[in-house]
């Protein structure tokens, strides 16, 4: 149950100190606390550690511990999150990819592990996938996750006793807006409410609509006004949202009402998280906003959002996607949260935290001996038929169609994973004798832009090229002979450019460098962030086959350069 528990009033300790000068020894004793009171006035710094919400309480002083933001790199957008013991389960948006909804599992908030997907069957959503922010509950035994589904406009919840799943097909439920939250009240009323703000009682598992109310809140007047999560602390109704947009005007938003159906009143230092201002607009991190607030097992509140780290200096591009992170809040009993101290996060975060529980990292790379991990990802639901992996041989054989990268809806042959970090190395061993008009390699996709190293048939020979797309922009490289039909591809990320080349006879060729600004999301647009996959084309309805034998991924230190191999 996603609910705050209830704390009893503060009982604060009236102080009294008599420094009246009826001795010597008690003017001395006043005369050493005033002095140490204006001391502590005027400390360097004490100021600025104030809190800058004046209806919360400080920061935590507790002895901090480092931890790094995104908790969860790559394109992790709108995270939600939900307690159940001392067991954390979270999830986001997968938009247009396949496997849909990741779920994560933690036991301190900072260290994460995938242990499965929410929608892994196409029956589950036959009218397929394209999917938004979610949110995700626990109730009486039972994991629930409620989000939008755009492919058919409208919103749908599933259930599951494990969120490994397997998890129920969707049930639709008839509610406007997008984004919408799940809670469930202590009197056993279940409610709904979406980016519309209008409330509805619900039926989690039947989505039948019970009862319906107008918009119980304005917010305070962003553009954009969506993620709303519903709370109870203290006798209030908490009502979080997300405003301003995706882009660098993103902000977290919070009001209060003491009746579920309102009226919610605004909190007067809205917004609670937000880069915008002065003190957020150098930050390395931007765009911070969808948020879900969560009690950990001790009685500390955290925040779980999500935001993009920048790839070229001084500007706002990124192209990894929104990414999900974590932050401290404070929460006084009948009060406002506070989010780390003054409303901005930082890449290191040094608060107290639970007790940090390391997991194994996920391998990334493969020889496609055993069944592929979580991490991989189709665009729309793939066809069974064109992929095929031979465990005993070890390979991965992608047979083509027409579908083309940049159009998702004509589902591509592409298998790929998110690229998580700003420096890496990725490589594809392939072997493929192209026919005219057909290629296969290892492409960085991002919107249904693409930046390609593929294998091409030249006047009837083998060549490696790599292929820039995106909008009505196409560059092509040089191509280049080889010896064979197999070579290694390689794509290196570094920052803010991307370089491409092959591996033959144990020597690298750099074939094309490009700024990481064309294919970023302000260049593409949409919601998600890079993939680095596996990807065949061909017009022909006997296509040749596209059969990889090695797939690694490696992330580089950030002072590696272009072609430093």
């Amino acid at each position: 149950m996603q609910r705050a528990t209830k704390y009893g009033p503060i009982r604060l300790k009236r102080w009294r100190h008599n420094i009246l000068p009826n001795s010597r020894a008690s003017m001395m004793s006043g005369l050493c606390i005033l002095m140490v009171v204006v001391g502590l006035l005027a400390a360097p710094g004490l100021a600025h550690a104030q809190a800058i919400n004046p209806f919360t309480a400080a920061r935590d002083t507790a002895q901090p511990v480092t931890y790094t933001n995104p908790i969860i790199p790559g394109f992790y957008s709108d995270p939600s999150v939900v307690r159940v013991g001392d067991d954390y389960y979270l999830t986001t948006s997968t938009f247009e990819y396949f496997p849909a909804l990741p779920i994560f599992h933690s036991r301190d908030l900072v260290n994460w592990q995938q242990i499965g997907h929410v929608v892994e069957r196409p029956e589950q959503l036959p009218e397929g996938v394209d999917i938004y922010a979610p949110t995700l509950r626990f109730h009486d035994g039972t994991f629930y996750l409620i989000t939008t589904n755009i492919n058919r406009g409208g919103n749908v919840i599933m259930h599951a006793q494990n969120p490994a799943g397997p998890w129920s097909d969707a049930v639709w439920i008839d509610l406007p807006g997008i984004d919408p939250d799940l809670f469930f009240d202590d009197d056993g009323k279940v409610y709904s409410i979406g980016s519309d703000f209008e409330l509805a009682q619900i039926n989690p598992q039947t989505g039948e609509i019970i009862s319906r109310s107008g918009p119980v809140w304005a917010t305070t007047g962003g553009r954009y006004a969506e993620a709303p999560h519903l709370y109870k602390k203290d006798g209030w109704y908490y009502l979080l949202a997300a405003e301003g947009g995706t882009e660098e005007a993103h902000s977290v938003t919070i009001a209060r009402s003491h009746k579920i159906s309102g009226p919610y009143y605004s909190n007067p230092a809205n917004p609670i998280l937000t880069h915008v201002n002065r003190a957020g607009q150098q930050n390395p991190i931007q765009g911070v906003g969808h948020g879900d607030l969560v009690e950990d097992h001790t009685g500390r509140w955290w925040l779980l959002f999500h935001g993009y780290r920048t790839v070229i200096e001084g500007g706002v591009h990124h192209t990894l996607g929104r990414e999900t992170m974590l932050a401290p809040v404070s929460w006084p009993a009948f009060g406002w949260p506070q989010i780390n101290g003054n409303g901005t996060v930082t890449p290191t975060m040094q608060t107290a935290t639970l007790p940090l529980k390391p997991i194994a990292t996920a391998a990334r790379s493969t020889d496609f001996t055993a069944p592929l991990g979580l991490a991989w990802n189709y665009v729309q639901y793939p066809a069974p038929e064109r992929y095929r992996l031979d465990e005993q041989a070890g390979t991965l054989t992608l047979n083509a169609t027409a579908g083309v990268l940049e159009n998702p809806g004509s589902q591509p042959t592409f298998i790929g994973q998110r690229v998580t970090d700003p420096y890496f190395t990725a490589t594809a061993t392939l072997t493929f004798t192209p026919a005219a008009h057909e290629q296969a390699g290892l492409t960085l996709l991002n919107n249904g832009a693409h930046f390609d190293i593929m294998l091409v048939n030249v006047a009837g020979e083998i060549n490696a090229q790599a292929i820039l797309r995106f909008g009505e922009v196409e560059h092509r490289s040089k191509a280049v002979p080889l010896a064979g039909d197999t070579t290694n591809l390689v794509i290196k990320g570094r920052r803010d450019h991307y370089e491409f080349g092959v591996i033959e006879d144990n020597q690298y060729q750099k074939l094309e460098t490009v700024s990481a600004r064309y294919i970023s999301s302000e260049t593409v647009g949409g919601f998600t962030g890079t993939y680095i996959g596996l990807y065949t084309v061909s017009p022909h309805s006997l296509p040749t086959p596209a059969i990889y034998s090695k797939f690694t991924y490696t992330k580089d230190q950030e002072s590696a350069t272009v072609s430093d191999d």
